[in-house]
């Protein structure tokens, strides 16, 4: 039975799995296109529609703290409940659901279980608005041994966080789209908010990585930046791996690619706070997505391509010249892509 949370009102009902809240007349499908108001009951109207299914390794989502190495059977659905117009995966995002491989969860945790994966990972459009999906695949992920994550814009509420995560959601790679005083093109959305349900997912021994896509004449400008550096700063630690990626034009903004000297100055600045690890990713530089020893300086996770090229650390993911301890979630998976084939 499909898992839904919502409020009833006198003439609607209000959805309760994202920050938008959607409220719902009879009849009405919310704002990402996934769940409706059927004679006062939320329902979903494409539960287990799947638009891509593909194995992926972890490094790709971006995830370098998490599993690192393994692969994930990497899925998504249709809808969003964002409008980003420099969206790379609007083909599905701002699509209604429509004809695809309906895959039950019991079927999809088989294929993972054949094509050897180490987990799920629930990507390519906002995964929270398949929330009754998720439910019931992570459940049975868990018992048979595989991880479940989500690439996603993090504006789940509170309470479809803490049931995502009580179902063995425990990897989270994070979007922060901008600062709270810029509200072009996101009117409804609030980074405060999504920061506080990182703090939230780290406060239930989860792991998250954010993910700052840094868009040219959007989120750029330092009063952008310091805000985010200091709000994660004061709310996440200093320990939290952030990924500053290259923007590139894709449906309606067509701004020039994000300067490369822009991105290395905001690591730079990131790591001058205190931030131990801070990568830049989009622009194909392997040092620029190696995990270092923040008291040696020496190469421990080395990654090229959306891989895990090889990996230092010891047993007890330590650092082997100086035994400073490298937070990772799960273990490293030393496998060549070839055991996955």
């Amino acid at each position: 039975m499909y898992k839904v949370i919502f409020e009833r009102r006198d003439d609607s009902i209000r959805c309760k799995i994202c920050e938008r809240r959607c409220s719902l007349k009879d009849g009405m499908i919310g704002i990402c296109k996934n769940y409706k108001n059927e004679k006062g009951e939320l329902k979903p109207t494409a539960y287990g529609l799947i638009s891509a299914l593909e194995p992926r390794p972890i490094e790709i989502k971006p995830l370098f703290h998490y599993w690192p190495g393994s692969w994930a059977l990497t899925f998504s659905g249709y809808g969003c409940n964002l409008y980003c117009p420099w969206c790379q995966n609007w083909e599905l995002s701002f699509s209604a659901p429509k004809m695809g491989r309906m895959i039950k969860p019991e079927e999809m945790v088989e294929i993972a279980v054949r094509r050897k994966m180490n987990g799920f990972s629930a990507s390519f459009n906002e995964p929270t608005i398949h929330f009754s999906y998720l439910i019931d695949l992570f459940k049975l992920a868990k018992e048979r041994g595989l991880y479940s994550m989500m690439v996603t814009n993090g504006t789940f509420t509170r309470e479809a966080l803490l049931e995502l995560m009580e179902a063995g959601a425990d990897g989270f790679a994070v979007d922060i789209k901008t600062c709270p005083d810029n509200k072009r093109f996101l009117k409804y959305y609030d980074p405060v908010k999504v920061i506080d349900r990182c703090a939230d997912i780290l406060k239930r021994d989860g792991h998250v990585e954010l993910i700052y896509l840094v868009v040219p004449k959007f989120n750029d400008d330092t009063a952008c930046v310091e805000w985010f550096l200091n709000e994660v700063a004061n709310k996440l630690g200093l320990e939290i791996p952030i990924h500053f990626n290259r923007y590139y034009p894709a449906y309606r903004y067509d701004e020039p690619p994000t300067s490369r000297l822009v991105l290395i100055d905001i690591k730079e600045k990131a790591e001058k706070m205190g931030f131990n690890f801070v990568y830049v990713g989009n622009i194909g530089d392997t040092k620029m997505e190696t995990t270092y020893c923040p008291k040696c300086r020496k190469a421990l996770l080395v990654r090229g391509g959306g891989y895990l090229i090889y990996s230092r650390l010891d047993e007890r993911n330590r650092c082997p010249n100086c035994n400073t301890l490298i937070p990772i979630k799960g273990k490293v998976v030393q496998r060549s892509y070839l055991d996955y084939l």
